[in-house]
């Protein structure tokens, strides 16, 4: 099975987060929650996981970091991103 590309969670600690989603996002998240189960061997909320997804997208867009230079995680992003391949967890 070839790795997800959000890496396993580092240890954390939690705080709620509402927001409503449709239907079909809801059926996505639930599904990809089970592929991290597989993947990782430990569940992990929806409510969880999502600060992390949105942290990895705008991290690995190109165009946002390019349009925010001064955003300090955008330029050690840029940094680690040239010596390693993939990005480490934090």
């Amino acid at each position: 099975m070839s790795p997800l590309k959000l890496k396993k969670l580092p240890n954390r600690e939690t705080a709620k987060i509402t927001f409503t989603a449709s239907a079909d996002l809801q059926q996505m998240l639930e599904a990809y929650a089970s592929l991290y189960e597989a993947e990782y061997g430990e569940r992990e909320t929806i409510i969880d996981l999502i600060p992390y997804m949105l942290e990895t997208f705008i991290d690995s867009d190109r165009n946002f970091r390019q349009r925010n230079p001064h955003d300090d995680k955008s330029e050690r992003f840029l940094k680690s991103s040239a010596t390693v391949p993939t990005r480490a967890t934090k």
